[in-house]
C-alpha cells in the first residue's frame, strides 16, 4: 500500500505543481492573504470534506498568553482574511494529525533584484523559482497533493487528518494557528512543511521580539548648532551598545539545531539587529528625535522576559553614560511579534514516524533542526502540549530574490507526510 502511495504521488507530480504555480501567482502577501486562501477553499471543495472558513477576530484571542497584536493586524484588520480548514473524518478512533501551511508571503521587493517574475513561476534545472515557491506554499501544495492521493487509492484513514491553511504567519501567526486551536482545531498531532530540507525535521523555533527606540535631541537650526543636541549621535550610542550585546550574546548562546539547519550559522544562533533607523526631516536642522526599530532573536534556552532585560539594560546603559540622555531617557517600545522558543522532544512518535519515512522515502538521513526562526509550531507545542513538527522541501531563497523549491523535494515531502499520516492515524485493514 505504501509503496502505491508513493509511486502515484510520483506519477501525479504534474498536478502539484499546477497548484503551486496557482498559488505563487495568487500573490498572498501578509495583510492580504485573501486570494491564497479563496484558491485553497476552492480546491478543497473537490474534495470528500467539511470546509470551515472563518476571519479571526481580536476580542477572541486577546486574553490568551500567546496573543500580541501584530503588526498586519495594525496594518489591515482582520476583515476579509479568513483561515481555511478542510476535514475528513476519520472512520475509527485513530489519533488525529493536521498538516497546517501559511498561505501569506513576504513582499518581493525589490523586485529589479530578480531574474525570474517573482509572480509567475518558472521552472528550471529542476528548481520552481518564484515568492512563496519554497516558504511555503511548496509545503501546502505537498500535503494538498498527499491528500488527493489518498483519497483516489481510498485509503481510509481510522484518525482524523486536518487540511489547513492560515495567515499572517509571518508577522507572527496569532490570526492564523493560534486562531484555529481557539476555534478548536485541537489534533493529537501538528505537522507543519515548512522548508526544513527533507529529510531533516523541524523540532525548535526560535523565540522573536520586535522593539522600537525613541531617541530623543533637542532641535535646532544648524546655524546655532551650539544650542541644539544633535539626536543622530545618541541614537549611534545606543546602536554601538545594541551590537555589543549582540556580541556577547553570539560569544556565550549556542544551540546545535540550529547550526544543522544552517552549518554558517554557528557562532551567532541568537541575532540582535537594528533593521530600521529614521531621523531628520530638514538639512538645516539639527533632529531633535531618532528612532531605531529591530528585531532580537534566540534559540530555546531563554525566555521573552529575559531576552528583554538584556535590551533594556542595554539601552539603558548608555543613558546612564551620556548627560543628557541621563536627563532625557530614551523611551523603548516593544511591538509586533513576541514568541518564545520551543522545542519538541524527539522520542515523540510523531517525530520517529516522520523521521522513518523521510529517510526511506528520500533515502538520506534525518538532522534534526530549528531555531533559527520563530515558526507556528510553537503554538501547539507551548500552550496546547501537542507535538507540532516541520516536514518539507529543499530550496533558497526565503524573503530573498530568485526563491526557488527543488521540485522533487516536494515529492519526497508529499511522500513523507502521505505515509506519516497512513501510520500515525492508521488506516483501515
Amino acid at each position: 500500500m505504501k509503496s502505491e502511495v508513493c509511486d502515484h504521488i510520483e506519477q501525479k507530480r504534474g498536478r502539484m505543481l499546477d497548484l503551486l504555480e496557482e498559488l505563487v501567482a495568487a500573490q498572498s502577501v501578509s495583510g492580504q492573504e485573501q486570494p491564497g486562501q479563496q484558491l485553497v477553499y476552492d480546491r478543497l471543495q473537490e474534495h470528500d470534506l467539511e470546509i470551515d472558513t472563518w476571519e479571526p477576530t481580536v476580542d477572541n484571542l486577546k486574553d490568551h498568553s500567546g496573543f500580541f497584536e501584530t503588526v498586519t493586524y495594525e496594518e489591515f484588520g482582520y476583515d476579509g482574511r479568513p483561515n481555511v480548514v478542510g476535514k475528513r473524518t476519520g472512520t475509527g478512533d485513530g489519533p488525529s494529525l493536521v498538516f497546517s501551511g501559511h498561505i501569506d508571503v513576504v513582499t518581493p521587493e525589490p523586485v529589479s533584484d530578480w531574474t525570474y517574475d517573482p509572480w509567475d513561476p518558472t521552472i528550471e534545472d529542476g528548481k520552481m523559482y518564484g515568492r512563496g515557491t519554497m516558504d511555503m506554499k511548496g509545503g501546502i501544495a505537498a500535503f494538498i497533493h498527499a491528500y488527493e492521493v489518498l483519497e483516489e487509492l481510498d485509503i481510509e484513514l481510522q484518525g482524523d487528518l486536518l487540511l489547513q491553511t492560515t495567515i499572517e504567519e509571518e508577522a507572527g501567526g496569532v490570526g492564523g494557528v493560534l486562531s484555529a486551536l481557539e476555534r478548536g482545531y485541537q489534533p493529537d498531532a501538528a505537522i507543519i512543511p515548512e522548508p526544513f530540507g527533507v529529510p531533516n525535521i523541524g523540532i525548535a523555533g526560535a523565540g522573536v521580539s520586535y522593539f522600537r527606540v525613541t531617541v530623543p535631541g533637542k532641535a535646532a537650526h544648524t546655524a546655532r548648532k551650539y544650542r541644539g543636541v544633535n539626536a543622530i549621535g545618541n541614537a549611534m550610542d545606543v546602536y554601538h551598545a545594541l551590537e555589543e550585546l549582540d556580541q556577547k550574546r553570539r560569544e556565550r548562546i549556542s544551540y546545535e539545531p540550529a547550526v544543522e539547519q544552517d552549518p554558517k550559522a554557528e557562532g551567532s544562533e541568537t541575532n540582535l539587529s537594528v533593521s530600521v533607523a529614521e531621523a531628520g526631516d530638514w538639512v538645516s536642522k539639527v533632529p531633535g528625535e531618532a528612532v531605531l526599530t529591530g528585531r532580537i532573536g534566540w534559540p530555546p534556552g531563554e525566555r521573552s522576559e529575559e531576552v528583554r532585560q538584556e535590551v533594556i539594560d542595554a539601552i539603558m546603559g548608555v543613558a546612564e553614560d551620556n548627560p543628557w540622555l541621563a536627563e532625557h531617557e530614551p523611551e523603548i517600545e516593544w511591538f509586533g511579534w513576541d514568541a518564545d522558543p520551543h522545542e519538541v522532544d524527539t522520542d515523540q512518535q510523531i517525530v520517529q514516524l516522520a523521521t522513518e519515512h523521510a529517510e526511506q522515502v528520500t533515502g538520506g538521513e534525518t538532522s534534526y533542526v530549528g531555531g533559527l526562526g520563530g515558526v507556528d509550531e510553537r503554538f501547539y507545542e507551548l500552550y496546547y502540549d501537542i507535538p507540532a513538527i516541520s516536514v518539507g522541501p529543499r530550496g533558497q531563497g526565503g524573503h530573498g530574490a530568485d526563491e526557488f523549491v527543488e521540485v522533487d523535494s516536494l515529492v519526497e515531502t508529499a511522500q513523507t507526510l502521505a505515509l506519516t499520516a497512513m501510520e500515525w492515524c492508521g488506516t483501515e485493514s
